[in-house]
């Protein structure tokens, strides 16, 4: 089976691809029946044959749409639902339906159909910019700059708004292009929605009584259109104050940091939103050069000497603005989150700005977090131009205001989903007893979605021992995903897949596991439970769930380790199960806690691939005597003669080894008759645009040589086979003839292994 296949034409992979039958047998398979979905996969079907109709539903409470699965009889005009077995009549457009004239929705290879629905919303995206000001000069124009290019890729009917904050927050008028104007808010109170709606003048009446949202032209949009226009009526405006814009006037002591309100800037972003346009595709994007420093969620006090928080403060409890933050921006995210509108964050700065505390914004709404060491850089301004990517037909890749909703079949039951969502707290008959990140609900909420946004969604199986398999019984889940469109179309993305059941004494089940795809979705779980575990808890928990993996589908004699033997389905499993442990996402040492965050809100937003390319980097090597070719990521790899490109979806580094690093250094590629030297230093460099080319966030680009500082990015990767203790490991040794030694007190992949083998093979766990 091909699950590259699946994914292309579904967006779905299964963590198994046969599921046991009963929950004891389950339980035994140690991973959970589980996949990961990307709701909005591209497919150009959809795109050059929309389909243009609203889809047939099965009856209350049942409600799962029509699919090939169905059986159904074109005689009798009537179809039967496989998930809850009801007869349903077809409608009367679908009278012509036969054998030979079947609509979409029936046909085998419509297990994934989109329908755009006669719904279209009256307001278009909006935009909301939230500016800090507190920045050096230079990085402030940059910052502009960025902010005036992605004005020209947002499309011309959408609406855009200006907040800009230092030690006040102001929100700039739109609508008066006689000279600037804005109203100014104290950057250390804590202001009510009903505070920042009289302040701004919105208080005016928005919402018919009868609970319909007033139809909104921009002409209509009421108060809120002096601070949000559609671009092509506000462009020269916004364009003026951003030009015009002056660093924070308020004057900053040498042993101080600016007096910075980040917290009042977004609670009056959320209250400008939420009074007018509540369930409105929008999205606030924060640009934030530091912390906060004053007012509601300050992470830090302004003194220099007082240090931000570090891992090990958060574990012992020592800040005293960590909860209060945290807590501050978890009721922004709770407002902003149920008024289906997103949070980006982009942080630009080479300390920390606060991140940690923040992440509920962005976690809970699908927002991006992107982090850069300035807003002049690369990687910000490369990132913020991707978040405005279009498709083929003009449109933003982005949708808005999003539902997913979950079906399952009666044996199966939906445990929760790990991504970014929040619980639209649907209570089913499919809802499991056990939770898995965000459960006790078949449905969840999504403000934004991009194309490539993934989500993990947990099942569990119902069926007690008992119950009898009937030859050929097969599962059923069902996805829903509303959205909309950034044209302002509603639309609805059904995949609707199906898999075998088997008893667990056949080879079957064990045949069916896609390794990849559990070690993705196991490191969602492992991220999901490091937000509230301890580390080592988190760790321990991998082990087991490792070892007893091992104990159910490896082949051994008991108490034999060099008996012990995995089949080709499970053999890198363990491996990924290693450099998981050792990763950025369950190890904290030398991240911070803003980098600790930003990764694992990357690894919920990604696909499988993707996914891997985190846990397991990619080492590609070039020498002179050989094509590019993969080599192991161990520290064996290195070698004198050779170019390594790393990647590690975050980063993309070419190291070039000793000797390849004098030849280089002395500048034989620019000499005559050292042409091979120079394709084999430009080889890499090439390869490495291509990785950067549709990356995001845009990887952070290296190049290091062997004993460089920044060596350090592949050696922590590297698995350590030759270690500072091993007896042939001298690092950087004269000759170039020795393995280089990792100094590092990590096990290595093959004692990790052997410990795996004891452990297995000893019984129960």
């Amino acid at each position: 089976m091909n699950y590259d296949d699946i994914e292309e034409q579904d967006g779905v992979r299964f963590s198994w691809n046969v599921w046991p039958w009963s929950r004891a047998e389950a339980t035994k398979a140690v991973v959970p029946i589980s996949c990961l979905y990307t709701p909005l996969k591209e497919r150009e079907d959809f795109t050059n044959h929309p389909i243009c109709y609203e889809p047939v539903t099965c009856k209350a409470p049942c409600r799962a749409i029509l699919n090939p699965y169905c059986q159904i009889d074109v005689v009798g005009k009537v179809w039967i639902c496989p998930f809850c077995l009801q007869r349903n009549a077809f409608p009367p457009q679908y009278r012509d339906i036969s054998s030979t004239n079947l609509p979409p929705e029936l046909l085998p290879n419509y297990t994934t159909i989109e329908y755009n629905l006669n719904r279209v919303a009256q307001i278009p995206p909006i935009f909301l910019f939230v500016v800090d000001t507190c920045l050096e000069e230079e990085d402030l124009k940059a910052l502009k700059d960025a902010l005036v290019v992605s004005l020209s890729l947002l499309p011309p009917y959408a609406w855009v708004g200006l907040i800009t904050y230092g030690t006040m927050t102001q929100v700039h008028e739109l609508g008066f292009a006689e000279c600037a104007k804005s109203f100014v808010l104290r950057g250390t109170k804590e202001y009510t929605a009903k505070q920042i709606q009289d302040i701004l003048g919105l208080s005016n009446n928005t919402v018919r009584p009868n609970g319909q949202p007033a139809a909104m032209q921009p002409q209509l949009a009421g108060p809120a259109s002096r601070f949000l226009m559609p671009v092509k009526d506000c462009e020269f405006v916004l364009t003026s104050i951003l030009e015009n814009l002056q660093r924070d006037p308020w004057p900053v002591a040498n042993d101080k940091r600016p007096e910075r309100c980040t917290g009042v800037a977004l609670s009056v972003a959320v209250g400008l939103l939420e009074a007018n346009f509540p369930n409105t595709g929008s999205r606030i994007m924060l640009f934030a050069g530091g912390p906060a420093t004053q007012g509601p969620g300050s992470v830090v006090g302004t003194e220099l000497r007082e240090t931000i928080r570090s891992h090990h403060d958060i574990e012992k409890d020592s800040d005293k603005h960590f909860k209060k933050a945290v807590k501050y921006y978890e009721g922004l995210a709770k407002r902003v989150s149920t008024n289906g509108h997103a949070v980006d964050i982009f942080a630009g700065c080479l300390d920390q700005t606060g991140l940690l505390e923040m992440k509920s914004l962005a976690n809970s709404t699908g927002g991006v977090m992107i982090l850069a060491d300035a807003f002049n850089t690369a990687i910000f301004k490369q990132s913020l131009q991707r978040v405005f990517q279009k498709d083929e037909q003009g449109h933003l890749r982005m949708g808005f205001n999003a539902t997913m909703e979950v079906q399952t079949s009666r044996e199966l039951k939906v445990c929760g989903t790990i991504g970014h969502v929040i619980s639209a707290g649907k209570k089913s008959t499919c809802v499991g007893e056990t939770e898995i990140g965000i459960g006790n609900t078949s449905s969840w909420k999504m403000c934004t979605i991009g194309a490539n946004t993934t989500y993990g969604v947990y099942f569990e199986v119902v069926n007690q021992p008992s119950a009898t398999l009937t030859p050929g019984a097969r599962g059923l889940i069902q996805f829903a995903t509303q959205y909309q469109h950034s044209s302002g179309q509603y639309k609805l993305r059904v995949t609707t897949v199906a898999r075998n059941f088997a008893d667990g004494q056949g080879p079957e089940i064990g045949n069916s596991f896609d390794q990849e795809t559990s070690a993705v979705l196991m490191a969602r779980i492992a991220a999901f439970k490091g937000e509230q575990d301890d580390g080592p808890d988190v760790l321990r928990w991998l082990d087991r769930m490792l070892i007893r993996l091992c104990q159910r589908f490896a082949d051994y004699r008991k108490d034999d380790p060099y008996s012990f033997r995995l089949s080709e389905t499970f053999s890198i499993y363990p491996q990924f199960m290693f450099h998981l442990r050792r990763s950025q996402f369950l190890q904290v040492f030398n991240n911070s806690p803003d980098e600790t965050a930003f990764y694992r809100h990357v690894l919920n937003r990604e696909n499988v691939d993707n996914s891997l390319i985190m846990i397991q980097p990619t080492l590609t090597s070039y020498a002179f005597d050989a094509p590019p070719q993969p080599v192991l990521l161990d520290s064996v790899s290195i070698k004198p003669d050779t170019i390594l490109l790393l990647d590690t979806f975050f980063h993309i580094l070419i190291f070039h080894g000793q000797t390849i690093a004098q030849w280089r250094q002395a500048g034989y590629q620019d000499q005559e008759g050292y042409e091979n030297f120079k394709q084999l230093l430009e080889a890499p460099v090439y390869d490495a645009q291509d990785l950067l080319i549709d990356r995001f966030p845009v990887p952070r680009y290296i190049v290091c040589d062997q004993g460089g500082s920044q060596a350090r990015f592949l050696l922590s990767k590297l698995n350590p086979s030759t270690t500072h203790t091993s007896a042939n490991g001298q690092y950087g040794a004269a000759d170039g003839a020795s393995t280089p030694a990792i100094f590092t007190d990590d096990v290595s992949l093959q004692v990790f292994m052997e410990h795996l083998k004891k452990l297995a093979v000893a019984g129960s766990s």
